[in-house]
């Protein structure tokens, strides 16, 4: 009875075992279930946060590479549309209406003036090897102040020809360092030749040259002309005739460069035909050479 009585608790007692470690077993998975379950929600976002990272430095570095890439280009592309500075052998070479920079110098300015708002004026300007007229340069009047005689700038605009004269519009410059003022280069002996050409635009001088006539709205012979056809007044362009070696020219006083009131002006006004003259201006260009006069000295 009593070995009956212990194996009925033995078997009691392993019922209750087994069922204990069952219990056991099926609560075993959960506890690593949750833990699967933390390690998968926690690595998984530290990876993520690293990887964003990553390619968020790795995107940085590309936007700004490009940024680099792009700032580099831009300024290349600016400085390869500035142009590379010409000799004036290049300017010469160069065909009408393309675009040209040249490094110059400030010899006289013909008049500062605003066209639809904008300021602009015309400039002779001369560098050791040439001379360049700037034609109706758009910049403000304190620009224009700062311009003075021997000023060196860098221009870059377009070749243009307007009846034989040769010079730079649509222009946009900058100031250099750098001064010089060129010497009237005398080219009387070269009235009558075809190598004037190569001094257009340049600071010259004419010796000894006569006053020939010019005749007036009347039909009088006069020394001087207002405007080309005697149609002007005092304050007017002012135009007279010169000759030498047999040759006669017409001269210009241009309003603009030297007023009524330079003393130019007022010593042309006081010239009698016949008189002797020497004179200094700009080698302009006009249909053949028309000289715009910046002074006159009767001999």
């Amino acid at each position: 009875m009593k070995k009956n009585i212990v194996a009925m608790m033995l078997t009691l007692c392993f019922a209750v075992s087994a069922v204990a470690c069952s219990s056991k077993a099926d609560e075993a998975p959960e506890e690593t279930a949750v833990v699967t379950e933390e390690t998968t929600e926690e690595a998984p976002a530290e990876e993520t946060e690293e990887a964003t990272e990553e390619t968020s430095e790795e995107a940085t570095e590309e936007t700004s590479e490009e940024a680099t890439e792009e700032t580099t280009e831009e300024a290349a592309e600016e400085t390869e549309a500035a142009g590379e500075v010409m000799t004036h052998d290049d300017f010469v070479a160069a065909e009408v209406d393309t675009e040209v920079t040249v490094e110059t110098y400030v010899q006289a300015k013909q008049g500062w003036w605003e066209d639809n708002g904008v300021g602009q004026a015309s400039i002779y300007t001369q560098a050791e090897d040439g001379a360049y007229f700037l034609y109706n340069m758009p910049c403000t009047e304190e620009e224009y102040n700062q311009l003075n005689e021997g000023t060196k700038i860098r221009v870059t605009g377009y070749k243009s020809e307007w009846e034989g004269e040769v010079e730079i519009t649509d222009a946009k410059f900058e100031i250099l360092d750098g001064n010089f003022v060129a010497e009237a280069k005398d080219v009387t002996a070269e009235l009558a030749a075809d190598t004037l050409i190569d001094s257009q635009n340049e600071f010259v001088s004419f010796k000894d040259m006569t006053v020939e006539p010019s005749t007036d709205a009347d039909g009088n012979e006069v020394a001087f002309l207002y405007n080309y056809d005697g149609s002007g007044e005092q304050g007017s362009d002012l135009y007279f005739n010169v000759s030498a070696d047999g040759n006669t020219y017409t001269f210009t006083v241009e309003s603009y460069l030297c007023d009524k009131d330079s003393d130019v002006y007022k010593a042309v006004e006081g010239l009698n035909v016949g008189d002797v003259v020497d004179m200094e201006g700009f080698l302009y260009w006009y249909q053949g050479v028309n000289p715009h006069i910046t002074s006159v000295t009767v001999k």
